[in-house]
């Protein structure tokens, strides 16, 4: 599989979301899932220590065992996993890392990322701590997720000559185009930053398998979904337009989930797109998904999304 760079490391341009680990997946499960991933030529995994209530690094690392050199492990701290463990503070920051380093059961993590801006801590001091981690050998690259493009200005203008963010991983899909509205993907390019889209299948709604007007299939994101967070992608416009990208995938014959990915794959700033998977044969099927498309594809999906480039 195609890797790109992230900072000093080479990451496929297609990860695995470990959010199902330790939730919707037991260890077992979560083992088939990662071999899986390795079998298909998938290096990168991306967890929290939120996921699976702190057990999605737990499993992982014991997936991956020996294998553990083969792959990139990214993993996140910050957001709040109970009253005591939270936030960005610099000791928090420090004990957030230990405890990622002993679930995962390994002496480093690959990609370090701020989970959420903490409007709290001045973000020079958080990036103080990371350097730290950086010097000490228990981290190799920094990043963050859901700043914006003054966050992430600021952040590297705090930087200095220290450690900066490697990379930004927030929502982008063909359905959820905010970055490059909001101005986040011009600036990785300025800041040489890499992006990394989180929901890369608008919670299902891009699989190919969720057809407007017809029930949910069982056991998807969307159905269990809580109805507030729901009712945004049930919406008519949304699903209007999967109906549409549907129709587009057909008369061309290249499947709607191949179009997700390799939409978000031709830009530039993507260094790999993360997609859960609760089975080996979802793995393949994302692994196998990638494909060239022409300009003129992807002019019609920018239409078929209601995109219009300011310029």
């Amino acid at each position: 599989m195609e890797k790109r760079p992230l900072g000093s490391l080479q990451v496929s341009v297609v990860g695995v979301g470990c959010n199902n680990f330790g939730s919707r997946l037991d260890q077992a499960a979560t083992t088939r899932v990662v071999l899986a991933a390795l079998d298909a030529g998938i290096n990168f995994f991306d967890t929290a220590d939120i996921y699976g209530a702190t057990q999605s690094e737990v499993l992982l690392g014991r997936a991956l065992g020996a294998r553990r050199s083969e792959v990139v492990i990214a993993t996140k701290f910050g957001m709040p996993i109970d009253d005591d463990h939270y936030g960005a503070r610099p000791d928090y920051v420090r004990q957030a890392c230990e405890d990622s380093l002993r679930r995962l059961g390994t002496d480093h993590i690959d990609l370090y990322q701020l989970h959420f801006p903490d409007g709290a801590v001045p973000i020079a001091d958080t990036l103080g701590a990371l350097h730290g981690l950086i010097d000490a050998g228990k981290v190799r690259e920094i990043g963050c997720s859901n700043l914006n493009e003054a966050q992430l200005r600021e952040a590297k203008a705090a930087a200095r000559t220290g450690a900066s963010f490697a990379s930004v991983q927030n929502q982008y899909s063909l359905l959820a185009r905010e970055p490059e509205r909001d101005g986040v993907l011009d600036a990785c390019d300025e800041l040489g930053i890499r992006f990394l889209p989180f929901y890369p299948l608008a919670n299902g709604l891009l699989t190919g398998k969720v057809q407007p007007g017809q029930p949910l299939p069982q056991g998807t994101r969307l159905s269990t979904m809580p109805a507030d967070r729901s009712v945004h992608w049930l919406s008519d416009e949304i699903q209007g337009r999967v109906g549409a990208l549907l129709d587009y995938a057909q008369e061309i014959e290249i499947p709607l989930l191949s179009l997700a990915f390799s939409w978000l794959l031709s830009h530039h700033q993507v260094s790999s797109v993360i997609a859960g998977a609760s089975s080996a044969e979802q793995v393949h099927a994302n692994a196998h998904a990638v494909q060239p498309l022409s300009a003129e594809v992807i002019a019609a999906l920018d239409v078929l999304t209601d995109w219009t480039d300011p310029q």
